[in-house]
């Protein structure tokens, strides 16, 4: 029955390759379709291009910072029901609480653990569905 339904799309905007590889790695061992961009100011253009179900987004980014990514899917209502897992180092609860007040779903702290990961991956789809 699972097999009817539409795989999820996955937009990782990651600019440290072994990072991307690894997300690369979890995103389809798990069955998602799944792209990458490196830079952020391609990453909002893509994801009006792609419309993902998730965005994987680094806050740190050449280009565009994931805030300013983030707060640009918010503000398209066009992109209402993309969720949005922002990812950084510096894992303070002040950046916490930027992230989610500017409109993310969830956020993890780097290096995190691939289970912990694809947990909130699922989470976040699964309250999608």
């Amino acid at each position: 029955m699972a097999d009817t339904k539409r795989r999820h799309r996955v937009l990782v905007v990651e600019d440290e390759d072994n990072i991307a590889l690894a997300l690369d790695f979890l995103m389809t061992r798990e069955g998602y379709d799944h792209s990458r961009v490196a830079d952020g100011a391609e990453a909002l253009p893509r994801i009006r291009a792609t419309h993902p179900d998730l965005v994987l987004l680094d806050v740190m980014l050449p280009g565009a910072s994931g805030y300013e990514i983030c707060q640009g899917v918010r503000l398209d209502p066009n992109l209402a029901d993309v969720k949005i897992l922002m990812m950084t180092a510096r894992g303070s609860s002040i950046e916490r609480r930027k992230g989610l007040a500017i409109g993310a779903d969830g956020f993890i702290t780097k290096p995190f653990e691939l289970k912990e990961l694809r947990e909130e991956v699922r989470r976040l789809l699964d309250a999608g569905a």
